[in-house]
């Protein structure tokens, strides 16, 4: 689908108008959105704007990074949008030229119909030009990736007081998928971050020092992201090993407890070998009380040992 705004020299908003009539001389700027478009409307880029081949190419060969590539008359950029439920990245494509901007992007994006609708709702907002407009989708498509950074937040909240009783692989599993979340937002914060240092400091993009101004908010809220998400991702380091410790620490435990009680019967089970050979020459096996002395020396024995393991201080690694 091919949608367009058109801006006139009398501050008019036209919706809607045909791509034949962009180049009317009453009309300031205009605005073409490329949203899903078919491969017939995606041919319009070359046979009607004349982009370069290099740029369209990248319009459908997703995913390119994020960047800013300058031709003759106009600028690319490529920018990454993120879903919020499913965090796959979604490209979009914005053509910058003095008195036009063109979208391009396979899905519906939510910064687009957002700055969209603000749009129809105040047109005079924007009409200091393109380059507001491309402001406010790339300040939108940023904003957008706060919610995302904070449900990841609120997740290692929830894992960090975590119910004592879950399984601590239950646990690290669910810190390792947090930490997948992080860095897949983190190869995205972190690219858009360079590419809007690289709009402010552009010297070829037709942007004043008032609108550079905004740019700079937009780069301070990508420092901000960029710092949580760095923060959240030292944090699920300092879980994931606090988690290996504990489970390290019940495993030693266990171990302990098992080598305790292994300890114990090691004599146990010599002494009961030996009575158990019923050699003829063996006068213990004789005796009329014999059964009973062993059975009082094993006793006498175990006590000796768990009172030995216990001044040792092997019984203190349970606690």
């Amino acid at each position: 689908m091919i949608r367009t705004l058109a801006f006139t020299e009398d501050l008019q908003l036209r919706k809607d108008v045909p791509l034949d009539e962009l180049s009317d001389p009453s009309i300031k700027w205009f605005w073409v959105d490329f949203n899903s478009p078919s491969e017939e409307e995606g041919m319009m880029l070359e046979t009607f704007f004349h982009f370069h081949p290099l740029a369209i190419e990248d319009c459908f060969h997703l995913l390119q990074r994020p960047k800013l590539d300058y031709y003759d008359g106009y600028s690319f950029f490529v920018l990454h949008y993120l879903n919020g439920k499913t965090l796959d990245i979604e490209e979009l494509d914005l053509f910058i030229g003095d008195n036009y901007l063109v979208t391009f992007h396979f899905k519906q994006l939510i910064c687009i119909e957002t700055v969209w609708e603000r749009l129809l709702d105040s047109p005079s907002a924007f009409n200091k030009g393109i380059s507001y407009i491309a402001h406010a989708i790339i300040d939108q498509l940023v904003d957008d990736y706060f919610p995302i950074v904070y449900q990841i937040e609120d997740q290692l909240n929830e894992t960090e007081n975590r119910d004592a009783n879950k399984s601590i692989v239950l646990l690290i599993d669910d810190v390792f998928d947090i930490r997948s979340d992080l860095l897949k937002l983190r190869k995205t914060i972190i690219p858009m971050r360079d590419l809007v240092y690289r709009i402010i400091n552009s010297e070829r993009l037709n942007i004043h020092e008032e609108q550079k101004a905004y740019f700079s908010d937009i780069y301070d809220h990508l420092l901000k992201l960029t710092d949580m998400v760095e923060s959240n991702r030292d944090l699920t380091s300092d879980m994931r090993d606090n988690y290996l410790s504990i489970n390290t620490n019940r495993m030693n435990s266990i171990m302990m407890t098992l080598t305790i009680i292994s300890s114990i019967f090691i004599p146990l089970t010599f002494v009961v070998g030996v009575y158990g050979m019923n050699f003829d020459n063996m006068p213990e096996l004789r005796w009329r009380y014999g059964y009973f002395m062993v059975l009082g020396f094993m006793a006498l024995m175990t006590m000796g040992m768990i009172l030995w393991f216990k001044r040792k201080g092997w019984f203190n690694v349970n606690k």
